[in-house]
């Protein structure tokens, strides 16, 4: 993904210097400039790209805390029966 658009920084700095910049001053706001527009962006099919891949991490996400809860559920009503059978009897 190179989304970089060239830059001519010579005719930067020039520029810079016609409007009464310094050569220092404009080579390093020309620098500063060139290596701001040069990074890489990310496009709107990058964008959706990861959506979907954190969409099915959640969905796993999901699906793996009902599974979880449902698990917690079974034992908690088995060690409920459990402990209801070893209650002792009522009175007469």
């Amino acid at each position: 993904m190179s989304n970089s658009v060239p830059f001519d920084t010579l005719k930067f700095v020039e520029t810079l210097e016609a409007g009464g910049f310094s050569h220092a001053q404009a080579k390093a706001a020309a620098e500063a400039f060139a290596a701001a527009t040069s990074q890489e962006l990310a496009t709107k099919r990058d964008l959706r790209e990861t959506e979907l891949r954190l969409d099915a991490k959640i969905e796993t996400a999901v699906r793996d805390l009902k599974i979880w809860f449902g698990s917690i559920m079974v034992v908690a009503v088995g060690v409920v029966l459990t402990a209801i059978r070893y209650l002792p009897a009522g009175h007469p």
